[in-house]
């Protein structure tokens, strides 16, 4: 693959991830604040306790989603592939992903379900366009000329 592609799909990647963090957190905050100011319990859960997981829950997801970015960011910067603790964090993202889209098909809908798949293919797509590459063939040897007679 060509080094602009890569590098284009690392930095498209990384900034859909950027924004896609910074909606889960607005997400989750919405969603905390809204469990503790109904003051409602769910099978006796506590209200504060489910508002504050909520918020823990937006906090640990946009830091992730963020971390993948900066690793794409830096993938796309040095044109190298992401090392090994980068590469299964990337790929955990995409499983997640992958997952997340499957059941926003039923809850959400099907253009929730698109974006989830789109950021899926990015992500895929850097990963393999940063993966190992072919070795170059060796050219075969050209047979020696027969000796002279």
């Amino acid at each position: 693959m060509n080094v602009v592609v890569r590098r284009l799909v690392a930095f498209i990647a990384a900034l859909v991830l950027a924004v896609e963090a910074v909606g889960i957190v607005i997400i989750n905050v919405v969603m905390g604040t809204v469990v503790k100011n109904q003051d409602m319990s769910l099978a006796g859960t506590d209200p504060a306790v489910m508002s504050k997981g909520t918020w823990a829950l937006g906090g640990v997801s946009g830091v992730f989603l963020l971390l993948c970015a900066v690793l794409l960011v830096l993938a796309g910067a040095r044109d190298r592939t992401p090392g090994r603790v980068a590469r299964i964090a990337l790929i955990c993202c995409a499983v997640v992903h992958g997952v997340l889209g499957a059941l926003t098909v039923g809850l959400v809908g099907w253009t929730a379900f698109a974006w989830m798949m789109v950021v899926l293919g990015l992500i895929v797509l850097a990963l393999v366009a940063y993966g190992p590459q072919p070795e170059p063939k060796a050219e075969p040897e050209q047979p020696a000329a027969p000796a002279p007679a």
